[in-house]
């Protein structure tokens, strides 16, 4: 009979944050696949927990995955942690979940705690459409497409690098709305919001301290041209002997809207098809 594995959340700074339910699972694993045991240990501790760690970490995860599998496979139930937050989102994990899925094995995910969550709802920017980004790149041309996301965005940043990072794209957008949340859930948690050109330079000045989740606000988009406008140019065309979808396609192209949108829109008004 095959066993499964549970993904299990782990508090990203204070300890109570832990949820019953990753409790319950803990205890109930064969094995605890966990990225640093010392770390998961003091973890189990203090909630008096008692479970077999295996070390399950970047350069182990491929070997690591394969022998776990083989032990869902017999029966076993492995609970998979990270260091903090949710396995996958930045650590380490993928390889074991798509092989336990490959091999048809069950895999459950608990809820719980999240630094990509908890910073976006902290940031106050929009929360219906954003995009998580993971670590931001390097290379001031990614980073400045990543800025140029038309929903939030949500990312880790090294302290060291958040000057540099918010310079590019004060750069673009000096008055951008930024929130740069650190340290979140634990002693010295600090959310600062601002523009990007502000917050560049206080941190240029005094760079963060521990870590730190950046959300950046929804890049401004250019308004999409009126389309009666555009319509009327195609009527006229039209009128002057174009054919009516070659035509869309002329004003489409000078326009940036959609040929679609604009012969529909010709035909809607009660111009023969």
């Amino acid at each position: 009979m095959s066993g499964r594995l549970i993904v299990c959340p782990t508090p990203i700074g204070n300890l109570e944050d832990i949820t019953l339910r990753v409790l319950a699972a803990l205890r109930e694993a064969d094995v605890i696949a966990c990225e640093d045991t010392r770390r998961t240990g003091k973890l189990l501790e203090s909630y008096g927990v008692s479970g077999k760690l295996v070390s399950y970490y970047e350069q182990n995860e491929r070997v690591r995955a394969a022998e776990l599998v083989k032990r869902i496979h017999s029966g076993e139930t492995v609970a998979l942690v990270s260091d903090a937050g949710m396995p996958l989102v930045s650590d380490p994990g993928f390889l074991l979940v798509r092989g336990c899925v490959a091999a048809g094995l069950e895999v459950e995910v608990l809820p719980g705690p999240s630094a990509v969550l908890a910073a976006l709802v902290a940031s106050a920017l929009p929360a219906d459409r954003w995009r998580f980004a993971g670590f931001l790149p390097r290379k001031q041309g990614e980073l400045q497409r990543a800025f140029s996301t038309p929903e939030t965005l949500v990312a880790f940043e090294s302290p060291r690098r958040v000057a540099d990072s918010l310079a590019v794209l004060a750069a673009l957008d000096p008055e951008r709305p930024v929130a740069v949340c650190r340290e979140l859930t634990k002693l010295h948690e600090e959310v600062v919001r601002g523009g990007a050109a502000e917050l560049a330079q206080r941190y240029a000045q005094a760079p963060p301290r521990g870590e730190v989740v950046l959300v950046v606000g929804p890049a401004p988009q250019a308004a999409e041209p009126e389309l009666e406008p555009a319509v009327e140019a195609l009527r006229a065309l039209v009128a002057a002997g174009a054919k009516r979808r070659p035509a869309a396609h002329v004003v489409a192209e000078l326009t940036g809207l959609s040929a679609n949108r604009l012969y529909d829109a010709l035909t809607g008004a009660g111009e023969q098809a």
